[in-house]
């Protein structure tokens, strides 16, 4: 399922069965899998975690998931189902002493999502915008030992429009070797080029393959 700008009145469904879309895009090349639950991420705990094991195992590679997550028994069903990553959005501007323990309690398997619109962080699957800086809530994830920042512009969202490459790059300058997962608006090879030169290495495409703009291996030389 793919949402435009975070609404959820406003979705596509691309497949019943995500396990076997991951499972191609492992065929495919893919080295790591990333899933957001949006069930999860509206009702503030996970709901998927049967398709994230499924995931998980229909695919054999790194799956990084989020969507829901704001206790630590969440980030443990997470793992348990077979994630390799755990990603944390909301709870980073709402319990931030509990994303500062989970980072320590699991280092090198806690992402936080700093998810922006005008610069300013938005939470609860993107309904609640905040007056939190996102590169401050970025430099705050870092010092807290966080294993990578996952970066959406949201109002580039499912859009097509191109990711904001100038705010990621921005960002990934700001955070040294942290790495930046750059999310949100990518469309073309032309835009994975565009990261790439900026200094951005990691990204999440999701539209762009569903709609079959270019396919995983034309992506992978891109990069």
């Amino acid at each position: 399922m793919r949402l435009r700008e975070g609404r959820r009145e406003d979705a596509t469904v691309y497949h019943e069965r995500p396990w076997e879309v991951a499972e191609q895009f492992a065929r495919d090349g893919a080295t790591a899998i990333h899933v957001v639950d949006l069930d999860g991420a509206f009702a503030g705990e996970p709901r998927q975690l049967d398709a994230i094991a499924r995931i998980a195992a229909a695919s054999g590679l790194p799956v990084q998931a989020g969507g829901g997550v704001r206790d630590e028994a969440a980030i443990v069903r997470l793992l348990d189902a077979g994630a390799t990553l755990v990603v944390l959005g909301t709870s980073a501007v709402r319990d931030p002493a509990f994303v500062e323990r989970a980072c320590r309690a699991h280092p090198g398997r806690v992402v936080v999502a700093v998810d922006a619109r005008d610069g300013k962080v938005a939470v609860a699957g993107w309904t609640e915008a905040t007056d939190v800086d996102a590169t401050e809530l970025a430099a705050r994830a870092a010092a807290w030992g966080a294993a990578a920042i996952l970066y959406t512009d949201i109002a580039r969202d499912g859009l097509r429009t191109g990711p904001n490459v100038r705010a990621t790059a921005e960002l990934q300058l700001a955070l040294g070797a942290l790495p930046v997962i750059a999310s949100g608006g990518i469309s073309s090879l032309a835009d994975l080029r565009a990261l790439a030169r900026a200094g951005v290495q990691r990204c999440v495409v999701g539209r762009a393959l569903y709609d079959r703009d270019f396919t995983l291996a034309e992506a992978l030389v891109a990069c």
